[in-house]
């Protein structure tokens, strides 16, 4: 006799889950890979090491790391203020921090660069000390942050709330500080949650690109960021060049996606073992 499944109509819905991702993302990129694989070794390594090319890179990984270190410890301090305490506003608060995924990238990133402009409300304020934010490094950061912000809060906020007050509780009773505590027995617990939400927030930095067009400058070796290099290389019609780095840029974040969930699993078998 055939056994019932447990989960009714799984094939069904698995058959049209590979399907639909099937449609909506691994064509497109199959088709990317495609294109890369038609040129030869000596044509792909020209593209990834032109020296334009090459500034893209390191502006755009030391501007996502930045982004992603303060998202660290502005992500952390919101999701523990919204789990552990109850204040007026804290609601709005809460709803805030969903904006970046609800605005558009490019609405941000003109806001962003109104306020930290030379003469803007904020940035007027950097100008008579020599420091520069819009159309310039700082001007990515900030762009990179405001759009992978909610990702680290999303991720460790629910941790933190599912937390056990016993094991403060105990903590305490054995005469740990606050300090000590959260170091040594909350952060472990929220480590997996956090190293997932940093993750997401740098492969999401990787990216972005309408908010940082706007605020960047776009100055070739100085402000130019690789998803800005795809999209000049596309209306230049060099389809060639665009492939080659977009695949760049997925094969490395998919590689960081790949070695964040290896070392997560671990981590949670670690820590339930």
């Amino acid at each position: 006799m055939k056994r019932s499944s447990v989960l009714p109509g799984f094939g069904l819905t698995l058959g049209s889950t590979l399907f639909f991702i099937s449609l909506v993302t691994l064509l497109p990129l199959g088709a990317l890979v495609f294109k890369t694989a038609n040129l030869s070794w000596t044509e792909l390594w020209s593209y990834l090491s032109d020296s334009r090319a090459v500034a893209t890179y390191r502006i755009t990984l030391l501007a996502a790391g930045a982004a992603t270190f303060i998202n660290l410890v502005l992500g952390l301090l919101t999701a523990w203020i919204l789990v552990r305490y109850e204040f007026p506003g804290r609601r709005l608060l809460d709803a805030v921090v969903d904006l970046p995924f609800a605005l558009p990238t490019a609405v941000a990133g003109l806001a962003l660069a109104t306020l930290t402009a030379p003469q803007g409300l904020i940035g007027h304020l950097f100008t008579p000390f020599g420091i520069k934010i819009a159309y310039a490094f700082p001007g990515i950061i900030l762009a990179m942050t405001f759009t992978s912000f909610p990702f680290i809060v999303r991720t460790v906020q629910p941790v933190l709330a599912d937390l056990e007050p016993q094991l403060e509780e105990a903590s305490a009773s054995l005469g740990a500080g606050p300090f000590t505590t959260f170091w040594r027995v909350i952060f472990p617990e929220i480590f997996p949650a956090t190293l997932a939400g940093l993750t997401l927030a740098f492969v999401r930095s990787l990216g972005e690109f309408g908010a940082v067009i706007f605020i960047a400058g776009n100055l070739p070796f100085k402000t130019e960021i690789t998803a800005l290099l795809i999209y000049i290389r596309v209306g230049e019609f060099d389809y060639a060049g665009a492939s080659v780095l977009a695949t760049a840029i997925l094969v490395f974040a998919l590689l960081v996606l790949i070695v964040m969930n290896v070392v997560q699993s671990r981590l949670y078998r670690r820590l339930h073992a």
